[in-house]
């Protein structure tokens, strides 16, 4: 099934009197490069983290955020009495402090290294984090991941429908290409039998086939038309796979392989009906390119 590579996803619960948030978002990347977001405390869980998004998303640029709000007086920083004390004493000895010129705010006081001391159990809410912040994750990606298939299902929708443009153009190309040769040498006869009447002579039937044979050569886009089609049948084969296998960097793939087979067959075929088809070909592809940066 096909996903694009952008989404959003959330999750939230709430255990033991903590309440657990986690969001998940995704953007369009050629690779996947993920951006976690935790708090200090929680730093140690991002690379478990990181490896359970990797298994669910390939491609994209993933951001994560996970949050908690802890109410209970089990979340409370004890003061470091000592530490207190100490800051304390050397403040007294300041004169400025010590004749009242200057006056310590206790907030200040409290934000000295040493003073506030996290809870004790510090491990124990890691764990519990821990315990909480998966199972969220898991939820979360979910969202994303059905948020992706459906914006999927409109990219197939719209990549089916330039590939059946381009299927069209191609066959209204493969039957103006014969004509083409037998419209130059009508042309070439012509022009060679207008300028050897004047000097009245006849034209080799020889050297003329020979002269048709390059050109038909040199203008030949069989080939590129056999492969251009057969880019075309992969593509739907593609487009209608069932696994969940990521397809994006093949579209893309093959779409430079289209936009390569269009060119040369401009290059090669002088025809005015071919070279426009050739062009809404081009900008078909083009828009298939477009497309193909947006799918997983």
């Amino acid at each position: 099934m096909i996903r694009s590579m952008t989404g959003y996803g959330e999750a939230s619960a709430q255990v033991g009197g903590v309440h657990y948030f986690i969001e998940v978002r995704s953007l369009n990347n050629k690779y996947f490069k993920a951006s976690i977001r935790l708090a200090e405390e929680f730093q140690g869980l991002e690379a478990e983290i990181e490896s359970r998004l990797r298994e669910k998303l390939s491609r994209g640029t993933i951001t994560m955020n996970a949050r908690c709000s802890d109410a209970s007086e089990s979340a409370a920083y004890t003061v470091n009495s000592a530490a207190l004390s100490k800051y304390v004493d050397q403040l007294k000895a300041v004169p400025a402090v010590a004749s009242g010129e200057f006056r310590v705010e206790i907030s200040s006081l409290l934000s000295l290294p040493g003073v506030l001391q996290p809870p004790a159990d510090e491990e124990d809410r890691v764990e519990r984090a821990r315990g909480a912040f998966l199972p969220l994750l898991a939820k979360a990606m979910a969202s994303l991941i059905k948020m992706r298939e459906r914006e999927g299902s409109m990219l197939v929708a719209d990549l089916h429908s330039h590939r059946e443009f381009i299927a069209k153009r191609l066959v209204l190309i493969q039957e103006k290409a014969p004509g083409v040769i037998a419209d130059y040498e009508q042309r070439l006869r012509s022009r060679i039998e207008a300028l050897l009447q004047e000097a009245d002579r006849r034209v080799d039937p020889a050297d003329l086939v020979r002269e048709v044979a390059v050109y038909a050569e040199r203008t030949d886009i069989a080939e590129e038309i056999k492969r251009l089609s057969a880019h075309l049948d992969q593509f739907g084969e593609l487009l209608a796979g069932t696994d969940d296998r990521p397809i994006g960097r093949t579209l893309d793939f093959l779409a430079q392989e289209m936009l390569r087979e269009a060119n040369t067959i401009a290059s090669k075929s002088p025809d005015a009906s071919i070279s426009r088809g050739t062009v809404e070909i081009k900008g078909a592809i083009d828009r298939i390119k477009e497309q193909a940066q947006n799918v997983e």
